[in-house]
């Protein structure tokens, strides 16, 4: 009997054992889906940001390139009636060339602060999924 005994405390151990092994793992397989489930809200959510900032930024910047648009057919009409106005030819070649270059450098000038505004849109919209690649980096690291 003593033999029976101890081969039936032996595979309660052993069963015991296993049912804490199995418990566990299915534990951290459980943990594994909610963390990977959190992740993944993360990384949408980030998304979802990034899209809402990058439409937000391509108003604004539409809006400005419209806003120079109106300005430039203003001043281009208004230069037409000045140069309609002038007395001499080379009168007109110095309104046309002085209207000429002032065009060019306000032209300049809104290209360059439309190319800033879309780089720190870029840089805006980046921020939440390049947040999300250093927690997938972290991630992996586990």
């Amino acid at each position: 009997m003593n033999a029976m005994t101890e081969t039936t405390a032996q595979l309660e151990t052993f069963a015991a054992e296993a049912q804490k092994s199995m418990t566990e793992s299915m534990e951290k397989v459980a943990k594994s889906f909610e963390d990977m489930a959190a992740f993944n809200q993360a990384s949408l959510d980030a998304v979802m940001k990034s899209a809402s900032t990058s439409m937000k930024s391509a108003e604004e910047i539409n809006g400005e390139l419209v806003t120079y648009s109106k300005k430039s057919v203003e001043e281009s009409m208004a230069a037409a009636k000045d140069f309609a106005a002038s007395k001499s030819v080379m009168e007109l070649v110095e309104k046309q060339s002085d209207f000429a270059k002032t065009y060019f450098d306000g032209y300049m000038k809104q290209m360059t602060k439309v190319n800033e505004m879309a780089m720190a849109a870029a840089k805006e919209a980046l921020e939440p999924l390049s947040a999300r690649v250093a927690a997938a980096k972290d991630m992996a690291k586990l």
